[in-house]
């Protein structure tokens, strides 16, 4: 049985099986994201289960619903059980970010918070970055939500940006109805049970003694829809050791560790025909380059969406000559005429501009397949950090998806486009925007051009050429 983009390959080396009979919906931006994730814990009849990466003290959802423990808060005194697991780091500092320390468990005792709690340690303070919710684990109303979205309050901003005068954050989560929702249960179940904290004193809320380990699913969740998805990940090596298979699936050496993302991405590559569009708030994989560039030299237009001031880890990178290789070849992609690099600005009056940080992880190839998740393009998310994607096969639902995107980084519609035309389209209106903004004049959308000899630098958009 075929299905819309079956020439991108699944991945093969991982936990999880491509699995036909899902239900995808991307969320673009934090306040739809969060508000639709709000909906479904209120729906909730059975449990809340969520990982957190990072979460700002002053975090809040839109729409009134308050800050995290309020809404899992709600949810445990509807009778629900509610679990969170949280990336512990010794770098945070606890006036700004939650960790569980003292000061947060006493927060946490004082609020009469009862959910339970784990806290996650990577060695080297390699990050537990998976941002995923769960509700509902094994009934039938399961419905999961897997992305890259931090809980700060920079990201709690409507499509286009209008708000925040000092920036935002651009960034994108995925609601999964079907079988491959057992698999995000499987996961969580992993990294419930073995939590590297949990023994400790501090490592679980309320108390470790009130905690035990869950059963991984046995069945797979009912198919609600035809989409084939696929749920992946990144785990380092020595991480968790159980080999508990998935549901259907053969025992994975977790211990060795799982970059079946990376596989994921590279056989897409691989695959595309027409299109490929990224938005990361990075490129830090040699592998990636060397990818997109026999792509881009096969004829594939290739749009590759990141923050136009780049992030400390790229500028650090940049400085250091061992890296030069690496930036000689990004910088080499601005010789095909079908390769975009751009970034998004909002217009805040006559002149100005505010950056918006793109930290959305996610690709689309040929107009019939895209990911979406919390891994980074870059090696340490694709061999260190823990992340979790989820991969599609659907060409309306990827259609959609792309024109969503287009439609608030373009300012116009272009659902009547195929995709070729709508990416020659980008490439045309992206440019004419990094000469609006050379000249001081209002842009069109967001999304405006940068160049790739000059990336990172203070002003990567500054075009090679005259702008009068």
């Amino acid at each position: 049985m075929t299905y819309p983009g079956a020439h991108i390959p699944p991945a093969k080396n991982g936990s999880y099986p491509l699995r036909r009979g899902n239900t995808v919906r991307p969320l673009i931006d934090g306040a739809p994201a969060f508000r639709r994730i709000c909906e479904a814990v209120e729906k909730a009849r059975h449990s809340v289960w969520v990982t957190v990466a990072f979460m700002g003290m002053d975090f809040q959802m839109p729409d009134g619903h308050g800050n995290l423990f309020d809404v899992l808060d709600r949810a445990k005194k509807r009778g629900l059980d509610v679990r969170a697991i949280f990336w512990r780091s010794s770098d945070w500092d606890p006036e700004s970010h939650f960790h569980g320390s003292a000061e947060h468990r006493k927060l946490l005792s004082e609020r009469g918070s009862t959910f339970l709690a784990r806290w996650d340690r990577l060695v080297k303070n390699w990050c537990h970055h998976q941002k995923s919710w769960l509700m509902d684990a094994g009934k039938d109303t399961e419905v999961a939500f897997v992305g890259g979205i931090n809980l700060e309050n920079n990201v709690v901003v409507e499509p286009g940006h209008a708000m925040h005068e000092n920036g935002s954050t651009h960034d994108v989560y995925v609601e999964v109805r079907g079988p491959s929702v057992t698999d995000v249960n499987h996961n969580f179940v992993q990294r419930w049970n073995e939590a590297s904290e949990k023994d400790l004193p501090d490592g679980s809320w309320p108390s470790k003694d009130m905690l035990s380990d869950l059963p991984f699913p046995e069945s797979l969740t009912a198919p609600t829809g035809s989409t084939p998805v696929q749920i992946t990940r990144t785990v380092r090596r020595e991480t968790y050791n159980d080999t508990n298979p998935a549901v259907g699936a053969e025992p994975f050496p977790i211990a060795k560790g799982e970059q079946s993302i990376f596989e994921q991405y590279l056989l897409a590559m691989d695959s595309a025909k027409e299109t490929l569009y990224i938005e990361d708030q990075a490129i830090g994989s040699m592998l990636i380059l060397e990818k997109m560039e026999k792509a881009l030299e096969r004829g594939v237009e290739v749009i590759y969406v990141l923050p136009g001031k780049a992030n400390f880890i790229m500028v650090n990178a940049s400085k250091d000559p061992r890296s030069k290789p690496f930036f000689d070849r990004l910088q080499g992609l601005g010789r095909f005429p079908n390769f975009t690099m751009a970034a998004l600005a909002a217009n805040r009056g006559p002149g100005k501009y505010a950056e918006i940080y793109v930290h959305a992880k996610i690709a689309i190839v040929d107009g019939v397949w895209a990911t979406i998740g919390s891994c980074n393009v870059g090696d340490r998310s694709f061999y260190s950090d823990t992340e979790m994607n989820a991969s599609f096969w659907d060409k309306k639902t990827t259609r959609d998806f792309r024109n969503d995107l287009f439609k608030e980084h373009l300012g116009v519609d272009i659902s009547n486009l195929a995709d070729i035309e709508a990416f020659k389209l980008f490439k045309e209106t992206a440019l004419k925007n990094t000469f609006r903004r050379v000249r001081g004049e209002k842009l069109q959308g967001l999304a405006f051009q940068l160049d790739p000899a000059h990336y990172p630098a203070e002003d990567p958009w500054l075009p090679p050429l005259d702008a009068s």
